[in-house]
Parts: structure tokens; sequence; C-alpha cells
């Protein structure tokens, strides 16, 4: 099971710095309404407190795309469930060359920019779902990555790390 996004209704309006809007990279997306400097916290993502019996329970949300949800797992095994009373930070979009990152502070996640955005750009932070599942083929598939970017790894799951004999 991933740990994060799903469809939705409308997207909800955005803070001061972002909008939402369709996305050339897949579905809507979060975009600078004007120049983010390095470092700018941007948004916090919200949405319902959970624990993981229960977003498996609600899982999936549209079994015409089961791989795709509003999920954000926490370190403390909870959840966000940005699908409920969520924000405009549940459409930003993964790449594997973000420019903004996830920072978890308690029970609390906030997007924040990792490098100068320009107006108009879209913003994107490395999803790097992880799923305790083996990553054959078909898995990576599942969770393909539409990025572009030269370094794209294929797939929006994390990297596994190799176990030390």
């Amino acid at each position: 099971m991933p740990t994060r996004r799903s469809t939705s209704a409308a997207a909800p309006t955005a803070g001061p710095f972002t909008q939402v809007r369709n996305s050339p990279i897949h579905g809507r997306g979060v975009f600078a309404r004007r120049a983010i400097a390095a470092g700018q916290r941007l948004l916090e993502y919200q949405g319902e407190r959970i624990d993981w019996p229960e977003a498996l329970r609600r899982h999936p949300r549209d079994p015409q795309q089961p791989n795709h949800t509003f999920y954000f797992s926490l370190d403390d095994d909870t959840v966000i469930d940005g699908g409920v009373h969520g924000n405009s930070a549940r459409w930003i979009n993964h790449s594997c060359t973000p420019n903004c990152e996830a920072r978890q502070v308690g029970s609390r996640v906030f997007i924040h920019a990792l490098r100068d955005i320009d107006p108009g750009e879209e913003l994107f932070f490395d999803y790097a779902l992880e799923i305790d599942a083996r990553h054959t083929a078909k898995l990576k598939r599942d969770y393909a990555c539409r990025c572009g970017a030269p370094n794209c790894r294929g797939t929006l799951l994390a990297p596994k790390t190799r176990k030390r004999a």
C-alpha cells in the first residue's frame, strides 16, 4: 500500500504563494503564484488523521485508480488522509528532481522550497513511496513516474535499501 495520493472532488483554494491548476505532468498540480525563495515554508499538508487499519479499510477510494491516494504516512504510524478535509498541498505532484520537500514537524507536515522557484513553475516533491513488497517490474509499472526529469528513476517508489550481511 502506498503512502501517498488519491482522487477527490474539486480542488480547494491554495495559499498566498500557490495556486492549483491542471498539470502537464499529471491531473492537477500546484504552481507558484510569485517568486519563492529557497527554504520558504509554502503549505501544510492537511487532512484527517487516521491509523493504518482505517487507511486500509478506506482503500481504494477510486477502484479505477487503486494506486492513487492522498495518504501521507507519518513517523508515528498514523496517516494524513488529504482526501478528507485536505487542502491544496494534496495536489503537489511527484518529481525525481523536486523543487520542494515535505518536512514532518511533530504530527504536522510542511512543504518547503528546496531552491528558488519562479512564478508559474509547478511545485514537486519526491513521493519516495515505501512499499514492503518486492519491487517487481509490475509493481514499478503500477507506480510509474511521469516527471520526465533527466535522472528519473521511472517509479514513484523509494529505492529499496540493501541489507548488509
